[in-house]
């Protein structure tokens, strides 16, 4: 107010009242003000008076006792919390509000943090409406936060603020800086706690172990955080919220390390569940504090952001969480901060970041892809099949995460959601390294659990899967956990399922079978039935019945359970097997005569009883037939008669008879008799079966036990034959073992007796008799097999050959091998150890050859065509259904059942890895055996009456080997993705061995007959495989055949034609015919040059294939095409007839481009047969020339594209080159003339290759024939040279394309005429360009082949370019638009054609002035030329562009070259001259290019130039001063340079 005014003599009196005195906050009051009106100007006194009173109500506070300034405190809050109107009170809020933040600053007491969220609150909102509204205020940078000093508030920013406020500006901007100044202080003013001090060191910031002070001043550290970033952002106060950040940071976060903790809880607590802070954080916020990080991490020093990335800093953690946010921007966000740490290097942390990195469109995409990208990094170590090149720093970061996840100090909520961004990644690794933690967890109270702890419960559990189940076995620890999480029904947190629900959960059937351990699989089995025994929740019984139905359970672990587990005994005699029947029936007695009670004492029968229940309808079990036993034995213990009161065991004997008809069922599906091996029919007591009919009165027990006889009846009927094997077993156990005369002669003696009536019962017994004395006989093989390891070696070979003679060697001898080859897979290979297999097989292979061997060849032959029927009738793999597997074995003549056949090879006993060593032993010994010294002796023995008979089976052998190749082809297929690939390519090869060696075996004589009978076979694929085996023999075709050889051979094609021609596709295959046209054109090759004869109807055939009406396949059509080359070179003239049906049917062929381009093999073969005719038949093909060319050029075209084969360019090549040099002059000219009229109209694109074809022409001709036909040529090249005259709307680059053809042709004859021919060619040409009533597009074409001559000829070009001299400076006189304002050409593009005019005219010049050496360049001509080159300079016809191309590439070199040329430096001074009064020229461009030519021209004359020099500096002074700054750049330039090219300083001219 103004001094001596009411309003100051009111303020006055009121200050010396009792009002103030009384007051303790305005203590001292009336003696300060009275100071301040007498120190200050009317217009400062209202601020200095408001700085004294905030000073005063500051120190007056802080001398009130703490109880009463705290009251004080919060009643002047409330006070300014109060809605302000009038401007006495807004300016009391705000010096209030100074007061309070300065006396909080000078306090330090322990209880300012409450005052200061109270006094915050009131704050924030005056700030939140400051922002809102301050977008279009003017700053006054007098107040900017940076300039003002010191602790007290500006009295001048008082006195405006009240001034401002007076004239009615609610929002100003003293209001804001105000309230910015004010928040300044604040920040100073509040204080972390000390027990936040204490723990600043830490890693986390964990709100869940810190006390409520801390709480609060983080609450607050975030509130003011929030509002400074928030305002930072908009508005016009947007400068000073900024400062204010980055003062919060220097008051509060002032250590990086402390910064990057703050913003990694902002960034993470979110997640919280507890919310301990009493705060939540915004998706906005957590945004910006994520941009934030990311623009700090980026201006980070490497030392720093090394120790940001490291373990001890949680901002990596925090970030990995910040990617699971369902908000895409804060992901974004997460994404950008990772971004910035991947160029720290040798971070623990690098690779997750690198992979995150990579991933980041997706994780920015979807919140779950960061799951699925941890997972994917993570598999590589915890997959053991795996590599193992970066298992340690995977497996280091992996357990710095678990780590994290797992500490004590790190957040619950951290811990919780990192957990969940790891949740695909399970492993041996990742379980074991949470057991610690899950421990702890389950160890505390569950009133102390956060919900956060709760979950985490729960995920760590779901780690219990198949990934992690090896561990269970090896950390019992582990076992242990898990099963007191089973046991523990308790809520853990409420809301929550127990724990007990979600371990049972993760019993799944793949976490079950990956337990390694059967011991750990029977312990959870005893856990989950002492579960169900003893729960009460229905939810927990009916989870373990889900259970055990999914998983799969070792009988033996169930029949552990029941704890009634018997170890089954061989019996090896008869008499041991009555021995163990009357021991059993003694057993039987004293278990009656037994005590009931320690009987029932010994069983807990609900235990059992829920196990039974469990049992019948169990489907996943396996070894069934151990459980056999073990329920006989409890059905014993139902029938005691002492528990006859217990009338609950009537439902346990149905519950376990209804548990062994199911046994029964899976051990024999159909109801057919299973084989010893599976279950002995000793342990399956009928005779219990039957006393539980006879001793029950329930109807269900009988039903239940009639089932199951029946069931017993199929599976255990009496056999024919019963007692012989018995006799045969003891032999083999005991007799065959003895190195005696009298043992061998027994055995003899034995087998002479038994097996004879064998025979004889098969010869004439029935189809089923038989079938059964065939199954005997193999018994007994088997027996012999199985006892051979224990017979002495020298007596081997003989047992076995009196075996078999015996029994038949044609019927049986391929049985004793397969029997061979089982024992030496099952036994001998699993029992030799790894260094002794080769051995052990070399000396079998020996020993089974040595057998095959006693018997004759034929029965040999037999014995390998019987085990190739028999291989493929095995399946691929085990794993095929029983079902499947009889169907494949049953495949023979004779109508049996399935169970009936003895299976030489039992897969059920038998591993996959040993069937399929079973198959390649097989094939194997084959080959070895047909390359063996005694085999191809014996085979070399046979008499000529057995050589009709041998060939018969050799014959059958190939097809029976080719039928097998087929089938292991067709698996090599099936399997290529598989692991078994490998194994069926070496199957495959090795099938492939056996062929060759059969193949081999047969003489040239022998091997035709049989080709011909295959290719007679009724199954394509065999008569596709005797022409593979045809074609094999003719490629290695070496040796010279002998005539008769030849002849046979040649007697195939007609069996060849056969097929090649046969069109119905149920009879012969595509393939099958092409195959044969290739066998045709193989022997075409070998034979066809000496016996044309043969090979004209091969001719004929393949010609008819390609003109038929009928549409054929495309590669048989390709082999038709390819034998036509081949026969057509063979035969030469013989195939002249065939050339009128040939040459149609192949350009018709050729006319058929879309169906060419779709198929490169179709296409190559017609571009091969087209060339090999022409070739061959070049005389001939006259009439089709025209043809010819048409096709040759616009496949030439087509090949010139992107993605055709090498080869279809070498044959296009060729056939262009046989074209061009095969043919006459007098044939091939007329034809390309023709040819160009055609493609001129149809198809402009194909001309290119047309005159390659005629250039080669040229090229190859004598100068005598050239000179010929140089009319011709000429009127040839007149009209050609027309082209760009005769399509003038056409595009100019494509007519350009085709003119440099024509005129690269043209040159090629120019360079074979002599002088004086090429001057009146010359002069014609020039004559033609400047004919009247023509386009001026001539002229383009004239100087273009000009240019091109002159580049040819070189120096001798300047003996016919004096004519050109006055056309070269009327044609630069009458482009340039300066001179002339008329267009040269009549056209639209008459621009694009000067351009390119000029451009030819200055390159022919340029190369005449290079080349000149006969001082071409004259006086006169050099005047004539001057002026219209150096007015080029000016010329700016065409775009800016165009006009810079034709400077620097045309015309400035033209000039250069031309002033070279002169050599008169009476002519440079005038040249030199005209181009520096092109500097003066308007226009910046002409400036510019004359400056480069004078530069140019510098540069040609070198020291010659310092003539010219003087005249040239003034002109270089004024482009120095240019109005153009490029222009002057460049005159700079181009001094320096002429000082670097001259040798002299030039500066001190200018």
């Amino acid at each position: 107010p103004v001094k001596a005014s009411a309003e100051q003599k009111i303020t006055i009196f009121i200050a010396d009242s009792g009002l103030c005195s009384k007051a303790p906050l305005f203590h001292g009051w009336s003696t300060e003000l009275k100071k301040v009106i007498d120190s200050s100007t009317s217009k400062e006194v209202v601020g200095e008076a408001n700085q004294k009173l905030i000073q005063l109500l500051t120190n007056n506070l802080c001398l009130m006792e703490p109880t009463s300034r705290a009251q004080t405190m919060g009643n002047l809050i409330q006070i300014i919390g109060i809605e302000s109107s009038s401007v006495k009170q807004k300016l009391i809020s705000s010096v209030l509000s100074f007061a309070l933040v300065q006396t909080m600053e000078k306090q330090s007491d322990l209880d300012s943090l409450p005052i200061a969220l109270q006094l915050y609150d009131v704050m924030e909102k005056k700030l939140k409406k400051v922002i809102s509204k301050t977008s279009d205020m003017t700053i006054c940078q007098k107040w900017h936060l940076d300039s003002v000093q010191g602790n007290v508030v500006p009295a001048g920013l008082l006195t405006e603020y009240v001034e401002s406020m007076k004239h009615g500006n609610a929002i100003n901007s003293e209001t804001g800086l105000m309230h910015t100044l004010l928040l300044k202080k604040f920040i100073v003013a509040f204080k972390p706690p000390e027990s936040l001090l204490k723990v600043l060191g830490q890693t986390w910031w964990n709100p869940e172990t810190l006390d409520g002070r801390s709480c609060d001043y983080l609450h607050l550290l975030i509130d003011v955080f929030d509002l400074t970033v928030c305002g930072a952002n908009e508005g016009s106060l947007a400068k000073s919220f900024r400062t204010l950040v980055h003062f919060l940071f220097q008051t509060h976060l002032n250590n990086p390390c402390h910064l990057f903790k703050f913003l990694s809880l902002l960034w993470s607590y979110n997640c919280n569940l507890s919310n301990q802070l009493n705060r939540t954080v915004s998706a906005v916020l957590q945004t910006r504090a994520l941009y934030l990080g990311h623009t700090l991490l980026a201006s980070l020093s490497a030392e720093n952001r090394n120790l940001v990335a490291s373990p001890s800093s949680p901002v990596v953690i925090s970030l990995v969480i910040s990617l699971g946010n369902p908000v895409r921007e804060v992901r974004r966000g997460a994404i950008a901060c990772l971004q910035t740490l991947t160029k720290v290097k040798g971070s623990i942390y690098q690779v997750v970041i690198d992979k995150l990195v990579h991933v980041a469109e997706e994780v920015i995409a979807d919140p779950t892809h960061l799951n699925q990208a941890l997972s994917s990094l993570f598999e590589e170590l915890l997959t053991p099949s795996k590599p193992r090149l970066r298992h340690e720093k995977l497996r280091e970061t992996l357990e710095n995460f678990l780590q994290c996840i797992g500490s004590a100090g790190r957040p619950s909520y951290v811990a919780h959601n990192l957990l969940k961004a790891f949740e695909e990644v399970n492993g041996e690794i990742v379980l074991s390294k949470l057991l610690p933690l899950m421990e702890r967890l389950l160890n505390k109270e569950s009133d102390a659990l956060l919900k956060d702890e709760a979950l985490m419960l729960h995920l760590i559990l779901s780690k219990y899967n198949e990934c992690s189940a090896a561990l269970l076995a090896k950390d019992p620890h582990s076992l242990n956990v898990f099963i007191n999480a089973l046991n523990n029904s308790t809520e853990v947190y409420k809301g929550l399922p127990p724990l007990q629900i979600t371990a049972l959960g993760q019993i799944t059937k793949q976490f079950f079978a990956a337990l390694p351990d059967g011991k750990i699989q029977q312990k959870l089995l005893g856990v989950l039935f002492d579960l169900l025994m003893h729960c009460k929740n229905p939810a927990c019984a009916q989870t373990i019945s889900s259970i055990f139905k999914g998983i799969v359970v070792d009988a033996e672990q169930i029949a552990q359970e029941l704890g009634l587990l018997e170890k089954s005994q061989s019996r090896a005699t008869i008499h041991e097997t009555r021995r163990q029947k009357m021991q059993q029936q003694r057993k039987t007695q004293y278990l009656q005569n037994t005590e009931p009670d320690s009987l029932t004492d010994s069983i807990n029968w609900q235990r059992v009883t829920l196990i039974l229940e469990l049992l019948q309808h169990k489907k996943k079990l396996r070894s069934p037939q151990i459980l056999v036993s073990t329920l006989f034995s409890l059905l014993s213990r139902c029938l005691d008669p002492s528990l006859s009161e217990e009338g609950s065991l009537e439902y346990t004997k149905q519950l376990v008879l209804n548990c062994l008809l199911n046994l029964c069922q899976k051990l024999s599906p159909d109801g057919t008799k299973i084989s010893k091996d599976v279950l002995d029919e000793e342990k399956f007591n009928v005779e219990l079966i039957v006393q539980c009919v006879r001793s029950s009165d329930m109807p269900q027990t009988h039903h239940h036990a009639l089932l199951l006889l029946g069931a017993a009846a199929g599976m255990f009927p009496d056999k024919v034959l019963h007692n012989i094997m018995p006799i045969f077993t003891f032999m083999g156990a005991n007799v065959m073992r003895l190195d005696d005369s009298y043992s061998f002669q027994v055995i003899n003696k034995t087998v002479q007796t038994v097996i004879p009536a064998l025979v004889q019962a098969d010869d004439e017994g029935s189809a089923e008799t038989k079938q059964n004395v065939e199954n005997v006989v193999t018994k007994i093989i088997h027996v012999f097999v199985d006892a051979m390891p224990h017979v002495p070696e020298h007596r081997r070979v003989p047992i076995l050959a009196q075996l078999i003679n015996t029994v038949s060697a044609e019927r049986f001898l391929w049985t004793l091998l397969l029997l061979l080859f089982e024992q030496h897979v099952t036994k001998t290979t699993s029992t030799a150890a790894n260094g002794e297999k080769e051995a052990v097989l070399e000396r079998d292979i020996e020993f089974w050859i040595a057998v095959c061997c006693e018997f004759g060849i034929q029965e040999q032959l037999q014995s390998f065509i019987n085990i190739f029927r028999y291989l493929p009738k095995l399946p691929e793999d085990k794993e095929e259904t029983a079902d499947a597997q009889m169907k494949m074995r049953t495949t023979t003549s004779k109508a049996r059942k399935p169970s009936e056949v003895e299976q030489l090879f039992n897969l059920e006993t038998h591993t996959a890895k040993q069937l399929r060593h079973f198959k390649f032993l097989s094939v194997s010994f084959m080959a070895q055996i047909l390359a063996s010294n005694s085999f191809v002796g014996k085979v070399a023995e046979c008499d000529r009456s057995e050589e009709g008979l041998l060939q018969k089976f050799e014959q059958s052998l190939l097809e029976e080997i080719l039928c097998y190749i087929n089938v292991v082809a067709h698996s090599v297929e099936e399997n290529t993705e598989k692991p078994t690939a490998k194994f069926w390519r070496a199957l495959l090869n090795r099938s492939y061995d056996v062929l060759d060696k059969v193949n081999a075996l047969l003489p040239t004589e022998s091997f035709i007959p049989v080709i011909q009978g295959l290719l007679s076979n009724q199954l394509p694929s065999v008569r596709r495989k005797a022409m593979d085996l045809l074609n094999n023999k003719l490629q290695q075709h070496k040796t010279v055949c002998q005539e008769h050889q030849v002849k046979l051979l040649l007697n195939l094609i007609e069996e060849l034609l056969k097929v090649a021609c046969c069109k119905e596709k149920e009879v012969e295959q595509a393939i099958n015919r092409q195959t044969a046209l290739f066998s045709l054109k193989l022997l075409c090759r070998c034979f066809g040059t000496k016996h044309e004869d043969s090979f004209v109807p091969v001719l004929a055939s393949a010609v008819d294939l390609i003109t038929g009406s009928e549409e054929e396949e495309h590669n048989v059509l390709g082999s038709a095409l390819l034998c036509i080359a081949e026969v057509t070179t063979a035969i030469k003239a013989m195939a002249i007839p065939q050339l009128p049906r040939l040459m149609p049917g192949l350009l018709k062929t050729l006319k058929k481009q879309k169906v060419l381009l779709s198929n490169e093999i179709y296409l190559l073969s017609a571009v091969t047969a087209l060339q090999r005719v022409v070739e061959t038949l070049s005389h001939f093909i006259s009439p089709y020339l025209l043809d010819i060319l048409a096709q040759v050029t616009h496949l030439t075209k087509i090949a010139s594209r992107k993605g055709h084969s090498s080869q279809l360019d070498l044959r296009l090549t060729s056939l262009r080159t046989t074209l061009a040099t095969k043919l006459a002059s007098r044939v091939l000219l007329p034809a390309i003339s023709k040819c160009y009229d055609k493609l001129v109209t149809a198809n402009q694109s194909s001309l290119g290759p047309l005159f390659d074809i005629l250039k080669e022409h040229i090229n190859n001709v004598e100068k005598e024939q050239l000179i010929s036909h140089q009319s011709e040529l000429t009127l040839f090249f007149l009209k050609a040279l027309d082209f760009r005259a005769d399509h003038l709307e056409d595009s100019l680059d494509q007519v350009g394309e085709t003119e440099g053809h024509v005129i690269n042709c043209l040159v090629a004859m120019v360079m074979k005429l002599s002088e004086v021919t090429f001057r009146s060619l010359f002069f014609k040409l020039f004559d033609w360009s400047n004919s009247a009533g023509f386009p001026k597009d001539r002229t383009i074409t004239f100087y273009r082949l000009a240019d091109c001559i002159a580049d040819k000829l070189k120096g001798l070009f300047t003996l016919f370019a004096g004519q050109l001299v006055k056309p070269f400076a009327d044609i630069l006189n009458q482009t340039n638009t300066v001179k002339t304002d008329e267009a040269f050409f009549d056209s639209d593009k008459n621009m694009e054609k000067s351009c390119l005019l000029l451009q030819f005219v200055c390159d022919c010049m340029n190369k005449i002035f290079l080349y000149d050496t006969q001082r071409f360049v004259s006086k006169e001509r050099a005047d004539t030329l001057m002026m219209p080159l150096v007015d080029q300079l000016e010329n700016m016809v065409g775009s800016e562009e165009e006009y810079k191309d034709r400077m620097t590439n045309h015309l400035i070199p033209c000039i250069a070259q031309f002033s070279v040329a002169i050599g008169d430096d009476s002519v440079w001074k005038p040249l030199n001259y005209q181009i520096l009064l092109k500097t003066r020229h308007r226009s910046s461009k002409v400036r510019f290019s004359a400056l480069i030519m004078l530069l140019e021209l510098a540069g040609k004359l070198k020291e010659n130039y310092m003539v010219l020099l003087p005249e040239t500096i003034p002109f270089l002074a004024e482009l120095l001063e240019d109005e153009c700054e490029e222009v002057e750049h460049n005159c700079q330039k181009v001094i320096q340079q002429l000082e670097v090219i001259l040798g002299e300083p030039l500066q001190s001219y200018f």
